[in-house]
Order: C-alpha cells, then sequence, then structure tokens
C-alpha cells in the first residue's frame, strides 16, 4: 500500500511539474526556522521523507538569516533570499518578492527569518494537504504532506515551552512533529543548522552547529546524537585550544568532560590522558593508556610521536612506563 501512494505522490507531482512548469525537487517536508532570544544566533532544521533534505532545503548565514525552502521546492529561494537580506530587505519583504517573481508560488512553501528576529512564512494553496505554517515570537514552523494537521501546531508548542538549549529547543520542535504523525510518508533524512548572530568573516566559526542525516531509519534519533558527538567534541577543540597555550589544566577540564559524555570513545580517552600525565598525573593516566592500548595497538604506536612537537611533555623512563 505504501508503494502505491508513494507512486500515486510521484505520478501527481510529474503532472504538475508538466502543467504548471514547475522544475523543481519533491521535497516535502517540515521545519522550523528561530532566533535565539539570548544570543541571537539562527536556526533552522528539517526532516523529510526524501533523501538528503538538508542540502536543499535549510540555508543560513551569520548576520543575514536562515530560510527554509520546500513542499515543490524553489532552491533558488535560499542563496538568493540569504542575497536580498544582506542588501537590507527584511524578512516579510523578501519573501513577498520572491513568491510574487515565481511562477510556481501556489505549490511552494518558504519561511524566512532575519538577523533582526523578523520571520515571514508561506503556504501556496496546492501545497500537499496536511500542510500549513505557524509564525511566533522569533520563529516559523511549517510543514506539507503531513499525515494531519497537528503537526506544526505541535512544533510550535514544543518550541516555546522547551527549557533546554536553542538547539535543543529546535530538535524538540521536530520531535514533536513526528509524536503527532509527521511525514505521512515516513521519514529518511534530517538537517541542523544554527549561524552565529553576527558574522566574524570567518565561516568555520560562523556556522556553530552544521549536521545533517542523509538516509536513514530513524533520521531525528541520529541527529540528536550527532549534536551529543558535536558537543563533546566541542570540548575537544577546546582542549586542543588550551593545549596549544600551554594551559594543562584547561585541557584536563575540558578533555575529561567530553570524555565523561561518551566514556568508550579511545579518542577522547587517549587526550584525557595525555594531559593527565603533562599535569604529572601519571598515576591515572597509566590505567587509561593500558586501557586503549589494549583495545587499539595504533594509539601506542602514536605516543612516541607526540613528544618531538611537546603534545606530550614526559622523560624516556616515563615514556617507557606508558608504553610498557
Amino acid at each position: 500500500m505504501k508503494k502505491i501512494f508513494m507512486f500515486l505522490i510521484i505520478f501527481v507531482s510529474n503532472i504538475f511539474s508538466q502543467v504548471y512548469k514547475i522544475d523543481s525537487p519533491f521535497t516535502h517536508t517540515y521545519s522550523i526556522v528561530a532566533i535565539d532570544p539570548i544570543t541571537g544566533d539562527m536556526g533552522v532544521a528539517v526532516q523529510s521523507h526524501w533523501f538528503s533534505v538538508g542540502t536543499i532545503v535549510s540555508w543560513g548565514e551569520a548576520g543575514v538569516g536562515v530560510i527554509a525552502t520546500q513542499s515543490f521546492v524553489n532552491p533558488s529561494f535560499g542563496p538568493h533570499g540569504l542575497e536580498l537580506l544582506k542588501s537590507g530587505m527584511n524578512a516579510q519583504d523578501v519573501l513577498d518578492k520572491l513568491i510574487s517573481e515565481d511562477e510556481g508560488r501556489d505549490f511552494r512553501q518558504l519561511a524566512i527569518l532575519d538577523s533582526k528576529g523578523n520571520v515571514a512564512a508561506y503556504t501556496g494553496k496546492n501545497c500537499i494537504q496536511s500542510a500549513g505554517h505557524i509564525v511566533g515570537k522569533g520563529y516559523s514552523v511549517q510543514a506539507n504532506l503531513m499525515l494531519n494537521d497537528k503537526v506544526w501546531p505541535e512544533m510550535s508548542k514544543a518550541f516555546e515551552n522547551s527549557k533546554g538549549t536553542f538547539a535543543e529547543r529546535i530538535l524538540d520542535a521536530l520531535d514533536a512533529a513526528e509524536k503527532v504523525g509527521g511525514d505521512i510518508r515516513g521519514k529518511q533524512s534530517a538537517a541542523l543548522l544554527i549561524v552565529k548572530a553576527k558574522s566574524t568573516g570567518k565561516v568555520w566559526e560562523d556556522r556553530l552547529i552544521d549536521l545533517r542525516v542523509d538516509d536513514s531509519n530513524e533520521p531525528l534519533k541520529e541527529l540528536r546524537r550527532l549534536y551529543k558527538v558535536h558537543q563533546a567534541y566541542q570540548h575537544m577543540n577546546n582542549g586542543d585550544l588550551a593545549v596549544e597555550k600551554n594551559d594543562m589544566n584547561k585541557a584536563m577540564e575540558e578533555y575529561s568532560s567530553a570524555m565523561k559524555m561518551f566514556p568508550n570513545n579511545l579518542e577522547m580517552k587517549y587526550w584525557t590522558a595525555v594531559a593527565l600525565t603533562n599535569k604529572g598525573n601519571l598515576k591515572d593516566a597509566l590505567p587509561m593508556f593500558k586501557e586503549i592500548f589494549k583495545k587499539d595497538k595504533n594509539w601506542k604506536i602514536l605516543t612516541p610521536r607526540l613528544i618531538p612537537n611537546g603534545l606530550l611533555t614526559v622523560d624516556e623512563n616515563t615514556l617507557k612506563e606508558i608504553l610498557k
């Protein structure tokens, strides 16, 4: 039955494309655009029963805004919309311009949030039901081809009532959509993008979170797992920076925080052991080294290579004790 339904959906989409000359990806989904009221950081997240939804629906740039373009998606709405925001137009003006110039507007769904927190959303009259959106204070939730019309109201409630971090509030909104039915076709991919309130000019710093699950039976669970890994590796990155500054106390603190989140991760455990050793706490480091080397001998091979560049500050006898 599900295969028949999918065939009918694709067949109808092809008819729409021929009649209305809509040459666009068939990306139906639910999504959220939002701004963090505390930091001003902006986020967009999405889930769909479609491959690699994050590569086409979600767009964002630090200091500019975030955009979700979906349904019979017009991919140009993403980059073009960001350029219009950069020119000084607000979210509503950009949305009005993009929609008015698009012949396929009746099949589009679009949400835009600018860096000042202005939000605008649009659901075309020919989006496949259930479809709709809600614009709230500093956010918008939108969905189409849903099992029922409870999806976007529940997303709105979840985002407003969540007490977690900004990213967790966004993820809670996606989970709420799934709990009441979600995409009528099922689930396949998801994405989370969060950018800074203000641009530094360094893309690698301005994109705070950029996670995608392209093909999974449980994309939201996997996205949440990746978010936790992302948090842990933020601690790892902070630990590396502390090592560069020869601040071993800070490095130890950061590596330990990461290891507590993923105690079975050898990478995190290894650098924690290295930091302990550099602090002079060889007693606690040795059992960790032993466990790591037993599970993967390559870490043992790596260890002497850290000495020439100062990442491991031990004498020859201590090194032998570590490797013993």
